[in-house]
């Protein structure tokens, strides 16, 4: 592995996103979804309410960001590539394939989990400052934010990998970035029911759910990178 040449693809991707004005707006969108509407049923929320919300798990609602922001980005990767006639220089490139799919995945994550990040800090300082005392108390426990902190680039990471396979396997960006938003729906699905305690969290729950996503995220690595196959990529065949 010449990380030499993964940051070279890494740089590329971070260049390219900048030229792209809707993965930018893309990015910036879905997380005011899990922003705003969450803000203002905190704000609305009364003394009385503590105790409900400290039974509850609603911080980890907004590990759907990095289970959601990462699909559109990475589901670009190759077929945009493509359809800007830019694919085939990079592929004939004197880089492993290895080299290359971690390369693009890293420009999709390292944007993805900044943006997490910063959206989570933004509901933490605004919950802190502005919500009842009492319900921020409730809401703001250490193990939901430590959890935060720590799932958030593994989710993401996971659906990078599926983006990418189906970019791999599409011709058209639209379809692909559809295709990619449904295959993190699960991810979305299970984070959601955690959050509001239909999934009861233990610690053991959540090593074994780190631990299967790391798994998850080797097994992805591999799966695309087998998938780019030159010729069949610059054909544009599947």
């Amino acid at each position: 592995m010449n990380t030499r040449r993964v940051r070279g693809v890494l740089r590329k991707e971070l260049r390219e996103y900048r030229r792209n004005g809707s993965i930018v707006v893309a990015m910036a969108t879905i997380p005011l979804v899990f922003l705003v509407q969450p803000l203002i049923v905190v704000f609305g929320l009364p003394t009385e309410a503590s105790g409900a919300v400290r039974r509850e798990h609603l911080l980890l609602y907004m590990l759907g960001i990095p289970a959601l922001v990462p699909a559109l980005i990475a589901a670009y990767a190759v077929v945009g590539e493509r359809q800007q006639s830019t694919l085939e220089p990079a592929l004939t490139a004197p880089i492993r394939r290895e080299e290359f799919v971690l390369g693009k995945a890293l420009g999709a994550l390292l944007p993805s989990i900044v943006v997490a990040y910063a959206v989570y800090a933004v509901f933490v300082g605004a919950v802190r400052f502005f919500a009842d005392a009492s319900v921020a108390t409730a809401l703001l426990q250490w193990p939901q934010i430590i959890a935060q902190v720590a799932f958030t680039p593994l989710i993401a990471a996971w659906t990078i990998w599926v983006a990418m396979l189906i970019s791999a396997r599409s011709n058209d960006i639209r379809v692909a970035q559809q295709l990619a938003m449904l295959a993190s729906l699960p991810t979305v699905i299970v984070t959601s029911l955690v959050a509001f305690n239909v999934i009861h969290p233990t610690t053991r729950l959540a090593v074994l759910f780190a631990a299967g996503l790391l798994a998850l995220d080797g097994l992805g690595w591999r799966m695309v990178s087998a998938a780019f196959h030159t010729e069949r990529l610059i054909a544009g065949t599947r």
